[in-house]
């Protein structure tokens, strides 16, 4: 059983959108490793965000321009705009870190970007399975293990936002 008509090419667009996030998403690990938020690196993220927002703009045309019944277009539409988030995500943090011109990010700072990395290349592993059902054991594992890592960045969130708290009465210093 086929979840969209043959000749449409949504994988594709949503394979293109996954790649645009992990491109995204490694840039931003290697950003908070080498404590590299120059107005080049961020520009660079910015242009990969663009790129994702391309290709979520053009599945939303397609969309329109085929015969879908009704919750597949719904589906297609929260899947694309939820993909698309995670990159508006990463591109706002990097830039917010840039203009607070924080200096020495913390090293839960490289903690939560690498988990965001591995997230991002498990929900491409997921993108690419869903063209055949035949491997939906293969998705249901990495959905738990984004669960998994998802509960990770949790735990860092919880140990680091106490000392952030205390610490933002003075100088901004992640």
């Amino acid at each position: 059983m086929r979840l969209f008509p043959k000749e449409e090419i949504f994988f594709d667009y949503f394979n293109e959108l996954a790649e645009k996030i992990e491109e995204g998403s490694n840039l931003f690990l290697e950003m908070a490793q080498t404590r590299d938020y120059s107005d080049v690196t961020v520009a660079k993220l910015k242009e990969i965000e663009h790129e994702a927002d391309n290709i979520t703009h053009k599945t939303y045309e397609r969309m329109h321009k085929t015969f879908l019944m009704p919750i597949d277009r719904e589906d297609i539409y929260a899947l694309v705009n939820n993909m698309d988030s995670i990159m508006d995500f990463i591109e706002s943090t990097a830039i917010l870190i840039s203009l607070y011109k924080v200096k020495k990010p913390s090293d839960e700072i490289i903690k939560q970007a690498q988990i965001l990395n591995d997230t991002t290349r498990k929900g491409k592993s997921i993108i690419h399975a869903l063209r055949d059902m035949k491997n939906s054991k293969k998705i249901l594992a990495d959905c738990v293990e984004i669960h998994s890592l998802e509960n990770a960045g949790d735990i860092v969130l919880r140990t680091v936002l106490p000392i952030f708290l205390k610490a933002r009465k003075t100088p901004l210093n992640l």
